[in-house]
C-alpha cells in the first residue's frame, strides 16, 4: 500500500540514510523524499515527507525501527491522491487571480492543486506556470483538468497538459 509518513530527524548528518535505511530492509520502495534542510520544527528538528509502497503489516515495525533510532514519526497515512499530472500555464497568469483557480479545482473534494512553480519575466508579460494536480482517480483527474481548462480559458490562459 502506498503511505505518506511525515517524520523528524535531528540536525547531525546521516540522519536522513539512518532513516531511509529500514525502509528497504522492510521491503519498502520509496516513492518520494522531500527534505527540508532549511526548515526546522520549534523542537530544532529537520522536517522530512516521504511517500513509500509497503505491505500494510510492515508499517507498524517500520515506525518501531524508526523511532527506535530516534527518528520522531509525526504522522503516517495512505495516499489519498493517488493520481498526478503537470500541466503547463501560458498567459497573464498573476493578473488572473490565480487563487480562484486553484480553489475551482481544491474544492472538489476529489482533487487537489498539489504544485506550482511560476516563471515571470515582467509583471505586465506572459507568464508561465507548472501545476501539479492530484485526485483520488484516473475519472477524478481528467475532471480536474476538465475544470482548469474551463476556468483557464475564461482567463485567456493556455493550458498544455501532458501528452
Amino acid at each position: 500500500m502506498k503511505i505518506s509518513m511525515d517524520i523528524e530527524l535531528k540536525d547531525i548528518p546521516g540522519q536522513l540514510v539512518l532513516a531511509l535505511k529500514p525502509v528497504s530492509g522492510l521491503g519498502g520502495n520509496i516513492l518520494s523524499v522531500l527534505h527540508q534542510r532549511d526548515k526546522k520544527t520549534p523542537a530544532g528538528r529537520i522536517p522530512v515527507e516521504l511517500v513509500i509502497e509497503i505491505e500494510e503489516k510492515r508499517l507498524e515495525r517500520l515506525v518501531e525501527q524508526l523511532e527506535e533510532q530516534g527518528v520522531s514519526v509525526v504522522r503516517t497515512g495512505e495516499v489519498r491522491l493517488r493520481e498526478s499530472m503537470v500541466v503547463l500555464l501560458i498567459g497573464h497568469i498573476v493578473h488572473s487571480d490565480l487563487g480562484e483557480t486553484i480553489d475551482s479545482i481544491d474544492s472538489t473534494g476529489f482533487a487537489e492543486i498539489v504544485g506550482l512553480s511560476l516563471s515571470m519575466p515582467g509583471v505586465d508579460k506572459e507568464s508561465s506556470a507548472s501545476v501539479t494536480l492530484s485526485a483520488i482517480g484516473t475519472k477524478e483527474l481528467d475532471e480536474a483538468l476538465k475544470i482548469l481548462e474551463r476556468t483557464a480559458s475564461k482567463k485567456n490562459i493556455t493550458v498544455i497538459p501532458p501528452i
